[in-house]
């Protein structure tokens, strides 16, 4: 896994920040979304594993289609790294 880009995911989901807390408070959560990130090349697939993962946290349901924007974003940054390595 390359670190760089590690960091720039995290970055990302860091500030997605769906239920307004501070963004310490998404650490795991934001780790687990950057492993994810790895296990799913199909979107919804990977939007419906962010869903997850904040539901079982935050015993709160986000939008599927905040998560599927989420999880575009961090394919197509996924994408555009491996292009360029």
């Amino acid at each position: 896994m390359n670190q760089h880009l590690n960091r720039s995911l995290l970055a990302i989901v860091q500030q997605w920040n769906p239920f307004g807390y501070s963004i310490d408070v998404y650490e795991i959560e934001a780790a687990d979304v950057v492993r994810a990130v790895y296990e799913y090349e199909d979107v919804e697939k990977l939007a419906r594993k962010i869903q997850a993962i904040y539901e079982f946290a935050f015993e709160q349901k986000i939008p599927l289609a905040k998560c599927i924007a989420l999880a575009h974003e961090l394919l197509m940054m996924k994408a555009d790294s491996e292009c360029t390595l």
